[in-house]
């Protein structure tokens, strides 16, 4: 803090602009929430319901809130610190916190959230608001934790089914041996054992007789003899 600033202000104010810088330091989120209306027992109430949630839920007087902000450079938040407001500093989850604030308002109206900062970056109204509908820490886990397991499923699937079709075939073919081995000696059998003798073809049946025989050569005349002194 500067020594002008130490100046002007008087030391327990001084203080407490400290531990507004230190508290949004050392959290992960603040909401910042206007809560005109609401009794003390609705603040103590909503104060117990955001200790589960590792938040601290504190009224701070706006002048010195709005001097923490701006030296810490969120000057947005500065036209935000105006009113009855309250500031929940978030060291847990986030979302968690806010899911709390956001269930509270809607039981008790009266509690309006404003905005606030998280991990350095000011939300406005809206944003802040939205926060509520975020998967809280541990279901985004679980749902990471879900993906990988199902990723890794995968990866095993694929790596087992290459083995997974050897040992189907190896099996495939044990079932198969059996069955050829009984099958050889028939077959050997088979090829040893004579071939049936082929049916004798007909005879052919005797080509029908000539018809007509070669007529005889006619006798040739005799020739006659001649006689011994003719």
């Amino acid at each position: 803090m500067s020594d002008g600033y130490a100046v002007k202000v008087r030391p327990e104010k001084a203080e407490v602009v400290d531990r507004i810088k230190a508290e949004v330091g050392e959290t992960s989120a603040v909401v910042l929430t206007e809560y005109r209306g609401l009794t003390v027992g609705a603040l103590a109430d909503l104060r117990t319901k955001l200790l589960a949630t590792d938040t601290s839920y504190r009224v701070e007087k706006n002048t010195l809130a709005r001097r923490a902000v701006v030296e810490l450079g969120l000057n947005e938040l500065e036209s935000l610190l105006v009113g009855p407001v309250a500031l929940a500093y978030i060291k847990g989850d986030p979302v968690a916190a806010a899911k709390v604030l956001a269930t509270f308002a809607k039981e008790h109206p009266q509690l309006v959230i404003k905005g606030g900062v998280l991990d350095g970056r000011v939300l406005n109204e809206d944003d802040a608001k939205g926060l509520a509908t975020v998967d809280s820490l541990d279901v985004s886990r679980a749902k990471i934790a879900g993906l990988l397991t199902a990723a890794l499923r995968q990866i095993a699937m694929i790596a087992q089914a290459p083995a997974q079709r050897i040992l189907y075939v190896l099996d495939q073919v044990g079932k198969r041996a059996p069955a050829e081995a009984e099958a050889a000696p028939a077959a050997e059998a088979e090829a040893s054992a004579p071939a049936p003798e082929a049916e004798a073809a007909p005879e052919a049946e005797a080509a029908p007789e000539a018809e007509a025989e070669a007529p005889e050569a006619e006798a040739a005349p005799e020739t006659e003899t001649p006689q011994e002194g003719e």
